[in-house]
């Protein structure tokens, strides 16, 4: 028999296993098989500071040290059946233009729930090469924090991960990007993981003052005075919490994730904002960022919350695209319905095929 064959029977398997976790997730509109191509495999330039020693540690013992080395660019994702297809693209899209594609780890934050071997087995088939570590996230204790947002995709548990990353990744993991699952650089992300946070800056994201910042919350907030006062002495501006550069020492010594904790159970007593794990990071952080040239996220391309209309670039140089709101390019693309920046995503898009798994009624 050939070789193809025999590989593709056990991938065709735990593909159509994860089709059917998908039908339990509910941002997952209709359970699908997939299949994803493998992706081609990057190499580091010349000039690349050497990361793991090969000549005297062994194969497991150096991915062990590159997800501890200091010397590596730490890539953190959450990982679940729902956006898959747009991790795999996210994480080509690191490597292609990546100036040392092999000094990056890859830290997947997944639901404890989850068949995280499937997970695993997913990514090892496009990326065989990959460094990366999956971690499982309890999200009991986030779950009973969780109020009710604008969107049901926002309430998922695992959107709040991000709060939770200093607790997850281990403590030789000082320094991270964080990206969400709807992006695609189309630059080097060293210059991104390179952002100086000063000397007190927790995190470094692009702010957007021109908001209306004051949306972000409800009335009831800013009637307050002893909350309104959150932001007094600050300059407080919007900022997206799907692309950022954490300096998790700090968040650990600080213990911001109690802090962000804080504020969603004072959220489940009076509703303080309507949009899901955002604004406990605006209540926390804002004002206090360093701050990310734009061109690091170009965000909004999934259109708004309700309908997801399409929406141009902002003015400026682009290095990152992102497509937060409810429009996701591949679901665009598959409903005929592509907006015109779609076509920037579809290259990076590793779906081999897919077919619809009927249920029985």
């Amino acid at each position: 028999m050939p070789k193809s064959l025999l590989f593709d029977f056990p991938l065709l398997l735990f593909t159509i296993v994860v089709a059917f976790a998908a039908i339990y997730n509910a941002a997952a509109a209709t359970p699908v098989a997939l299949q994803f191509k493998e992706a081609p495999q990057f190499y580091n330039s010349p000039d690349c500071a050497l990361v793991v020693d090969k000549d005297r540690e062994s194969v497991s013992d150096g991915e062990l040290s590159i997800l501890c080395s200091d010397r590596a660019l730490h890539v953190a994702m959450t990982l679940d059946t729902a956006y898959i297809r747009g991790t795999m693209a996210a994480i080509l899209s690191v490597l292609q233009h990546s100036s040392c594609p092999q000094n990056i780890a890859f830290h997947f934050v997944a639901s404890a729930t989850a068949n995280a071997s499937l997970l695993r087995a997913t990514v090892s088939s496009s990326f065989p090469y990959l460094n990366f570590h999956v971690y499982p996230f309890d999200d009991t204790s986030v779950s009973r924090l969780i109020s009710t947002s604008i969107r049901s995709a926002l309430d998922c548990p695992l959107n709040y991960a991000r709060s939770y990353l200093a607790n997850l990744l281990p403590s030789c993991v000082h320094r991270v990007v964080y990206l969400d699952s709807d992006l695609v650089l189309v630059d080097d992300i060293a210059k991104l993981a390179a952002t100086q946070l000063g000397d007190n800056s927790v995190l470094a994201a692009p702010e957007y003052c021109n908001a209306n910042f004051t949306s972000y919350f409800t009335p009831s907030f800013w009637s307050n005075p002893s909350l309104s006062l959150t932001f007094a002495n600050r300059k407080a501006c919007y900022f997206n919490t799907g692309v950022m550069v954490i300096d998790l020492d700090r968040w650990r010594e600080r213990d911001y994730t109690t802090k962000i904790e804080e504020w969603m159970e004072l959220q489940k007593r009076m509703r303080i904002y309507e949009l899901g794990s955002l604004p406990p990071f605006l209540l926390v952080f804002a004002g206090n960022i360093a701050p990310v040239d734009h061109r690091w996220n170009q965000h909004g391309l999934g259109g708004d919350n309700f309908i997801g209309l399409c929406r141009d670039l902002h003015r400026g140089p682009v290095s990152l695209l992102h497509w937060s709101g409810k429009g996701k390019p591949w679901a665009r693309l598959d409903a005929n319905r592509p907006c015109p920046l779609d076509a920037l995503w579809a290259p990076y898009d590793l779906l081999q095929w897919q077919i619809p798994l009927a249920l029985d009624s």
